[in-house]
């Protein structure tokens, strides 16, 4: 593989109580999750953050979630799948008016958090989000987990979707997520995880909880923003696909 794209989960700082470098990160990927207002972000820093995001030419996606700020949208909700449908539409509309008074536009979708794995399995959930993504714009490319219900409701209504792999999370022997309550679900070494995408991309593999090699591939790398030494691991990975000579660029 000679390009990739490398994204991360920004605007997601709530008022006075801030998350993450995003200045920093968003120097070193090409795409931007960023965040719609349910799970986090405020509509100033959605804007600062979108600002930041067309400075540096990457591209901006709309980080949808449950409607869940206490929990940071990390708690599964049992929503109704037209209620959920409405919501993700509603996220999509906000980010986008704010994309549009910067200069840009929202290029893409990705669930956040609970939402993300409950679209893994959750076919009524996973159909939500790409009825809201159809109906507001089929253009739109989905990102989510290869092998998911979402990706699979994705291609079935004629969306692009985009498999997506994890630098810094914990994988099942089901090439499936660790959940974050449990051991082994957040990296935190840099060096350990720079060498963990480049071995995803040459051999399509990645070490489990397990111990065992688990198949894995996707068209985008994925570092969290908020995870201890964000910067440090971002920076690490961009450094080695520099050095291998993999191109990072945007997928949408």
């Amino acid at each position: 593989m000679t390009a990739i794209d490398l994204n991360s989960d920004v605007g997601e700082s709530f008022g006075r109580w801030q998350l993450g470098d995003d200045k920093a990160i968003l120097g070193l990927v090409a795409s931007a999750n960023v965040a719609c207002g349910f799970h986090a972000g405020d509509p100033s820093t959605l804007r600062a953050t979108i600002e930041v995001a067309v400075r540096n030419d990457v591209v901006v996606g709309a980080q949808v979630g449950y409607r869940d700020l206490a929990g940071f949208g990390r708690r599964f909700v049992d929503v109704a799948p037209t209620e959920l449908a409405d919501e993700v539409v509603y996220q999509l509309g906000a980010l986008d008016g704010m994309c549009r008074v910067v200069g840009t536009r929202v290029r893409y979708v990705k669930p956040h958090g609970a939402l993300y794995n409950a679209a893994v399995h959750h076919a009524e959930q996973a159909n939500a989000i790409v009825a809201a993504v159809r109906d507001y714009d089929p253009g739109l490319p989905i990102l989510g987990l290869p092998g998911s219900a979402l990706l699979r409701a994705a291609e079935a209504a004629g969306l692009r979707a985009v498999p997506e792999v994890f630098a810094d999370r914990g994988y099942a022997p089901d090439a499936t997520l660790v959940p974050r309550s449990e051991p082994g679900a957040v990296l935190n070494d840099p060096d350990e995880v720079a060498q963990r995408v480049l071995r995803i991309i040459s051999e399509g593999l990645v070490r489990s909880v397990s111990g065992d090699d688990v198949a894995v591939s996707g068209d985008s790398v994925c570092v969290h923003g908020d995870s201890p030494g964000a910067v440090e691991m971002a920076s690490a990975v961009r450094a080695a696909l520099d050095a291998a000579g993999v191109t990072v660029a945007a997928f949408a």
